[in-house]
């Protein structure tokens, strides 16, 4: 003898089939990943896209991978580790600037642009304030790119594991 349960699913299998069961199951969860909103910004909590007048701080696609930049920083802070740049002088920043290795600027991947941050090195304790006013570093395990004059102001040669935090913008 059945138990009410046992009858319950006999029944459902008589008047609907497996397959069409099996079938609406799918169908929520495909219509369930069609958000109409980008997900959160790289594991850094509730710093949210939001849809930007400025193309610099528009969704971009890097190797594939696409990145949306945030809103809003306030409260920003994270540790990784820095590198530096600085053979692509002349070049022109994801904000249309000229890129001068000297000067005291940063590349971040999802920072708003432009933004000023203060990048204190975890090793000697030094600490410097940035303007973010270019995209990147696209390597694997990296945080942040400095200048090379912010580099070396923070005693930084090749990476160093660094600590970054939002001040403001820089407008």
């Amino acid at each position: 003898m059945n138990t009410p349960l046992e009858s319950y699913f006999d029944r459902s299998r008589h008047y609907f089939g497996s397959g069409l069961l099996g079938l609406m199951v799918l169908l929520t969860g495909l219509l369930g990943g069609c958000a109409s909103e980008p997900p959160l910004s790289s594991s850094i909590g509730p710093h949210v896209y939001r849809h930007a007048t400025k193309a610099y701080n528009r969704p971009y696609k890097v190797h594939g991978k696409t990145y949306y930049p945030m809103a809003s920083a306030a409260g920003y802070s994270e540790r990784g580790m820095a590198s530096w740049y600085g053979s692509e002088s002349g070049n022109k920043t994801a904000m249309g600037t000229r890129f001068r290795p000297q000067g005291i600027t940063a590349a971040h991947k999802t920072l708003p642009l432009p933004s000023k941050v203060r990048v204190t090195n975890l090793h000697n304790g030094r600490s410097i304030d940035v303007v973010v006013n270019d995209r990147g570093p696209f390597r694997k395990n990296r945080l942040i790119d400095l200048s090379h004059g912010a580099a070396k102001k923070l005693g930084i040669r090749g990476t160093a594991e660094v600590k970054v935090e939002y001040i403001s913008n820089a407008d």
